[in-house]
């Protein structure tokens, strides 16, 4: 068997589930979904060639296989705790740790550039490599290259933990001059130009079919819902494009909430709400189990969700709503 193709977070599923002897129980320890855990135990009887645990009247029954390898897989995670957790406790104010985060163009617009802020006050010595979607596998994560995504997720490896960071809504950029902006509505949407953006999926990116608006996202897919489709002139994978392609009277960029708010104080840049109903959507913090106990990356998963619930009390002042959740 060739080493570099098993999941090692496998083994860790298996210790719990071992332990255990209850895939709820196992799953509700590890904060994966039942079903998830399910599959990881199908998963577990291919990679060993066992049943691994058999029902039986008193639940869960270890196989004999699996009683053979309880105690020398909690030796190899010992040893990898080891390996990968520092010796003293992590003083973020001293520590030079590299920490590798995948984001999506759409978190770096919104949530980095506090986050870069919070870091430079805590941490001033750690140093941040953000890379993109199209940079990092989630291979790259399993081995730990990788310390988290933030990102809208479509699927994910069910073995991965994930938490919410923030819900978005939508928001449409208008040039200041736009013939449309004292009646903005569905008709007057539909017969604008529009620029499309986008890139949040894992992998090299690759090219859009315009004809085919229901693979385009969020938003083709709302407007298809109610039997309409958009011209779209521009697609583009940077949100950084759209408030300058927006200066156009003839054009109109929808993009999520908080980054349509970047351009608020922009006169030459209106924002409007969509004439019509879209979704909001999740932006996630995902990671492997790898690196779940790891001290210095649960200070900085601490830190993203400090970072994040500060930005969203900020808004909800600003529109006199009381702070917090």
């Amino acid at each position: 068997m060739n080493l570099e193709r098993v999941d090692l977070n496998l083994l860790i599923y298996l210790d719990v589930l071992l332990r255990e002897k209850n895939v709820t129980r196992a799953a509700e320890q590890l904060g994966v979904t039942q079903p998830a855990m399910s599959n990881i135990l199908r998963r577990l009887r291919t990679l060993f060639n066992d049943p691994l645990l058999i029902r039986s009247s008193e639940g869960m029954t270890p196989t004999e296989r699996a009683l053979e390898l309880q105690p020398r897989i909690r030796e190899v995670l010992a040893d990898l705790s080891q390996i990968l957790e520092p010796r003293t406790e992590f003083r973020p104010y001293t520590s030079s740790r590299v920490f590798r985060i995948m984001t999506s163009d759409y978190a770096e617009a919104t949530l980095v550039p506090r986050l870069a802020k919070a870091m430079r006050n805590e941490a001033p010595n750690v140093v941040l490599d953000f890379l993109t979607p199209s940079d990092v596998s989630y291979r790259d994560m399993e081995q730990g290259k990788v310390d988290l995504a933030i990102n809208r997720f479509n699927e994910i490896p069910q073995s991965f933990h994930q938490v919410l960071v923030w819900r978005d809504s939508f928001s449409c950029l208008l040039a200041a001059n736009n013939s449309s902006i004292d009646h903005f509505n569905l008709k007057s949407y539909l017969e604008a130009q529009h620029i499309w953006v986008s890139k949040t999926g894992m992998g090299v990116g690759f090219g859009v079919n315009p004809e085919k608006s229901g693979g385009l996202g969020w938003i083709d897919q709302a407007l298809d819902r109610i039997g309409q489709k958009r011209k779209i002139s521009i697609f583009t994978r940077h949100y950084q494009m759209p408030a300058l392609l927006a200066a156009n009277a003839d054009l109109i960029a929808t993009l999520p909430t908080r980054v349509a708010r970047l351009q608020a104080q922009n006169p030459r840049i209106v924002i409007k709400d969509p004439p019509f109903y879209i979704p909001e959507f999740e932006l996630k913090m995902a990671w492997c189990p790898l690196l779940h106990h790891h001290p210095a990356h649960r200070w900085l998963r601490q830190l993203i969700m400090f970072t994040a619930r500060q930005i969203i009390d900020e808004e909800k002042r600003e529109l006199g709503e009381s702070p917090g959740y």
